[in-house]
């Protein structure tokens, strides 16, 4: 093996360059690899330019940023792709077409990084003889097989940060202040944001809530002589017996978008429990800028982990951090098992002994 290609897939995270930077590095300096980068996802295969060599002077000064020097494509999948036959539009599987391009380009293997979608391209062509190995990122900290992926952190701290700044407004005006976090169907950020921040309620997906149970937190806190409260809640989140509330509808080619519970709680608050309440959707602010010390730290473990695995010919694995010791999984079982929060483990117990509702409270 000579010649290997990065490729950042699905939405951006802190960390991705350094990742890419890690990698790169390791593979240059430890085993005289050529590395070229892969614009937009996959895309880049057949674009002009799509596919250039990555150096020293391509990847320095990158760690501190955010976003991917490699750009990325959120639909950029090859097994669902969107084509013109007889002037209409048709989703069809072209991944042949992806691996002639790979051949053509010389690449010997791959290095995909990105979360369940693109582990999901990462397994396909590793079946399809593509020899690929894998890092997992994404903020929502739900990819299976590993304690942490990097963008996690970041994405708290940001959490946390934007908490300890509705509680001073909250506390001014006597108010209840929601703010709606990422999280997709894991409530990581919400949970761990909510805790650090000092949340009066969180909600995650994981524990449906009721209504009346939030509303019944908020007037023992009123009449305890708090007049203000804070709600973490992840945008999975859904009440009893009730739906998620999204966005968009999933098609075809694009998943459901969450998006809105926040804003249903925080109706049912302000008419039925008799206090104002104001919504914060915190949005895509939680996956930009800064990666944390901790999400470099792990980013790069990561990149340089992948290319050890590639020497090793570890192919169609996923690296992971179990514990303190960085190790891999097969892209298969990484998939197998996504990760959500345990009900019964210490964060939750700890939250509960804070006193923290949940929402599922008799």
């Amino acid at each position: 093996m000579r010649r290997i290609g990065i490729s950042t897939g699905g939405g951006d995270a802190p960390g991705l360059n350094a990742v890419i930077r890690a990698a790169c590095k390791t593979a240059i300096n430890d085993f005289g690899y050529e590395v070229y980068g892969i614009r937009n996802g996959l895309d880049g295969l057949f674009e002009s330019g799509g596919v250039f060599p990555l150096t020293h002077s391509e990847v320095r000064g990158i760690l501190p940023q955010g976003g991917t020097i490699l750009g990325s494509a959120s639909r950029g999948n090859p097994f669902l792709r969107k084509v013109k036959k007889n002037g209409k539009e048709v989703v069809e599987d072209v991944t042949e077409e992806y691996i002639e391009r790979i051949k053509l380009v010389g690449l010997d293997a791959l290095l995909l990084i990105g979360g369940d979608g693109t582990l999901a391209i990462a397994s396909e062509l590793t079946k399809r003889g593509i020899d690929v190995v894998s890092v997992p990122k994404t903020i929502d900290n739900d990819v299976g097989g590993t304690d942490y992926t990097f963008g996690f952190d970041t994405a708290v701290n940001i959490a946390t940060e934007a908490i300890d700044r509705l509680h001073t407004t909250a506390e001014s005006h006597h108010r209840v202040m929601i703010l709606e976090l990422m999280g997709r169907d894991a409530g990581f950020i919400a949970l761990h944001a909510g805790l650090a921040g000092g949340a009066d309620v969180i909600l995650i997906p994981e524990i449906p809530f009721s209504f009346e149970a939030v509303c019944r937190k908020i007037q023992r806190r009123i009449a305890r002589g708090s007049k203000f409260s804070i709600v973490s809640i992840a945008e999975g989140s859904h009440p009893v017996g009730g739906q998620k509330v999204y966005k968009r509808a999933e098609d075809e080619l694009y998943v459901a978008r969450l998006g809105g519970i926040g804003q249903v709680v925080g109706k049912f608050i302000e008419s039925i429990c008799g206090a104002e309440t104001r919504v914060t959707v915190l949005g895509h602010i939680q996956r930009g800028g800064t990666p944390t010390a901790f999400d470099r730290w792990l980013a790069t473990n990561y990149g340089s982990e992948a290319i050890r695995l590639m020497a090793r010919g570890r192919f169609g694995r996923m690296v992971a951090l179990q514990g303190q010791r960085f190790t891999s999984v097969k892209i298969e079982e990484a998939l197998a098992s996504p990760k959500r929060v345990d009900v019964k483990g210490d964060t939750l117990q700890t939250a509960r002994a804070l006193g923290i509702a949940f929402g599922d409270e008799a």
